[in-house]
């Protein structure tokens, strides 16, 4: 399970979904107090839930095919709070003053590139278990 690539691909998408926006700040207020995922409800949720869907995939290491649909939806997630980012860093207010982003914006962009790569993984071994199949 741990021995595999996508496992520490999944590990490090659950540790970025759980852990790393709330020490990371989102955006700058136009007050220039930092904003984390802490102080809105649901884009702390939806962090935890991308965490919880990749723990998830660890664990559905015997089944594949889900573990490669739960990546798929985890993906979906992070382009929607990606897509929000996106939307929010636009229309901050003071944006011809200052333009201050935290680091924290681009988690849902390192886990998107993670996930990819995860499920490149999984249909490698998926492909492999098919080969393997053909010769019996």
């Amino acid at each position: 399970m741990i021995q595999r690539i996508q496992s520490i691909y999944l590990i490090i998408v659950a540790l970025l979904g759980g852990v790393a926006p709330f020490l990371a700040y989102l955006w700058l207020d136009s007050k220039g107090a930092e904003f984390f995922a802490k102080n809105e409800l649901w884009i702390s949720i939806a962090f935890y839930i991308s965490a919880i869907l990749a723990m998830i995939a660890i664990f559905l290491f015997k089944k594949r095919q889900n573990q490669f649909v739960i990546n798929r939806l985890n993906i979906i997630l992070n382009l929607f709070l990606l897509g929000f980012f996106v939307y929010r860093s636009l229309n901050l207010s003071g944006e011809t003053l200052v333009s201050e982003k935290g680091i924290g914006m681009l988690i849902p962009v390192f886990s998107i590139v993670f996930l990819v790569l995860a499920n490149r993984a999984i249909k490698k071994d998926e492909d492999l278990v098919k080969s393997v199949d053909r010769l019996r």
